[in-house]
Order: C-alpha cells, then structure tokens, then sequence
C-alpha cells in the first residue's frame, strides 16, 4: 500500500475533481467561467491557508527557497491562470465533449514532457497501460456527450488550438510542481503558493479590466456560493493538494494518467445528480479504462 501511495493518491485526486465537476457545472450556469474562477481560487486560498496553519503553525511557506517559490509560482501561474483560461474559452467554442476529449491527452503531454525533462522512462506494459486508460477515458466522453450540436469549422478550429493549449499548459504545471518538490517539499505548501500566485494574476487581471466588483455581487446566489465552495473544497484545495502527493510519490506518467480517470468515474456520479444516460459505448469504455489501471498497478 505505502508503495503504491501515489497512484492511491492519483485515484482519490480523480474522484475529488469527478466531484468538483459536478459542483462546477451548476455554478457555471449560474455566474459564467471567469467570476467561477475568480471565487474558486479565492475560496480555495482560504482553505489551504487555514490549512497550512494548522498543520505548520504557519500561513505560508515563508522559509522556502526562493527558486522554490519561482517553480511553484510558475506552476500556478501557468496550470490555473493561463490553463484555465484557455480552457473555459475551448468549452465555448468546442462544448465539453471534444474539449474533454482533447483533454484527455494530458498523460501521454506529461509522460512526454517528464521524458525530456525529468528523465522518467516507461517501460512498454506501462506504455500500454496508459494507451489503453486513455482508450477508455475517449469511449465514456465520446458515448456521453452524443447528440451534442456541431460547431461551425472556424470556431472548431480556434477551440482545439486553445484545448490543446491547455493541455500543454496543465501538463507543464506537472512538471513544474515536480521541480517545486525536490527534495521533500510538502505538497500543502507547495499547493498554498501555486493558489496563491494564481489567484493575485486572476484578481488582478479583474481588477485591470474593472470586473472584480461583479465577481463579489455574484455570491448573492446561494446555489452558485454553494457549489463553488464546495468545488472549491474538493477541487483546487483537497483535490491538487492529493494531485501533488501522487506526483510526488509516483511517475509523472503514471500519475497524470489515473489523474485522467475523471470522466470514467463521472459517468455514474452524473447518472446520479445530473440525470445523463449510461450506454453501451459508455460501459465499454469504462471497461476498457478499468483494464488500463489494472494493468498500471500490475506493473
């Protein structure tokens, strides 16, 4: 069990961002993408805040390097700032199905990129592994999101580049965020200076453009308050905070890809809550991404 502690800890981030999606799909019809940003970074800073006093009687990190900080600041600059943005305007112009799909192809940016830069190898059942997750993670997207309008060709064009932007952007928050913990850092505070960096380039960003004031009149809806604080909770608090432990304990490869389980295991939490459909394309899928992660552990 220790030795597989960051693959555990991938699964448990998969299942808490599951959940997070949920909480934000409800929120985000109610106040749209930026002010959701905007009030998820900001509620989650409070929770690691909070956090990190309890656990090291301190708010911040205070006693880090400072090519520590740089690493981890760059890490939330670049996965939550820059990565969400081009996300949320992917979702416009795509929708969420080829979005999700797109997405998806996070692990195999990851595995790349730890390849070159981190000197991760991954031997070829563990490359087989990852191909097949993915396989499934396509199929469960792909059969759930049938019947979806088509955008226009110019628009999809426009949503894959920015979709693929993200990708590439999140997956170098992996490889950042590995950089930022050399040497045993905590994954608490390394999530704490990661929100911490995003949330002052977002506000200010709003700030700039004379938009924060809205983000704040938006807490008058109690369904939207609710639901961002909770995705809030499960996501960019408890959720990264396990994503850097799986990182950190686990192969960048290995890890971002049961990170990617998330539509998997949306396919019955949204059965539940948001009433959607499970075919048959959707249960083969989820099969096949079943197989992928046991062949992972087997490894």
């Amino acid at each position: 069990m220790t030795a597989r502690l960051g693959e555990i800890a991938a699964l448990g981030t998969a299942l808490l961002w599951s959940l997070t999606y949920v909480q934000f799909t409800v929120a985000v019809r109610r106040i749209g993408p930026s002010a959701l940003n905007r009030l998820r970074l900001l509620v989650a800073l409070i929770f690691l805040v909070c956090a990190h006093l309890a656990v090291f009687g301190v708010p911040l990190p205070i006693d880090a390097s400072v090519t520590r900080w740089g690493w981890l600041i760059l890490s939330g600059v670049v996965g939550f700032a820059i990565s969400d943005a081009l996300l949320f305007r992917a979702l416009f112009h795509l929708g969420a199905h080829r979005t999700s799909l797109v997405m998806s192809s996070i692990p195999l940016v990851s595995a790349l990129l730890a390849w070159g830069t981190l000197g991760e190898q991954l031997t070829w059942v563990e490359m087989v592994a990852g191909a097949v997750t993915i396989a499934g993670i396509v199929l469960v997207v792909s059969a759930r999101s049938r019947g979806s309008a088509s955008a226009r060709d110019a628009r999809v064009g426009l949503g894959i580049v920015l979709a693929l932007g993200a990708v590439v952007a999140q997956s170098a928050r992996y490889i950042f965020s590995v950089r930022g913990m050399d040497g045993g850092f905590p994954p608490l505070s390394a999530n704490v200076l990661q929100i911490l960096a995003a949330t002052v380039v977002v506000w200010a960003f709003a700030m700039v453009r004379r938009t924060a004031g809205s983000s704040v009149r938006v807490v008058r809806d109690r369904t939207a308050t609710a639901t961002t604080i909770g995705g809030a909770l499960t996501g960019p608090f408890l959720g990264v905070t396990l994503s850097l432990v799986a990182l950190s304990r686990a192969p960048v490869g290995i890890a971002s890809t049961l990170m990617a389980l998330s539509p998997v295991l949306l396919l019955p939490i949204s059965r539940w809550t948001l009433k959607e459909p499970i075919t048959a394309r959707a249960v083969a899928g989820t099969a096949l991404a079943v197989l992928g992660v046991a062949l992972l552990f087997l490894v």
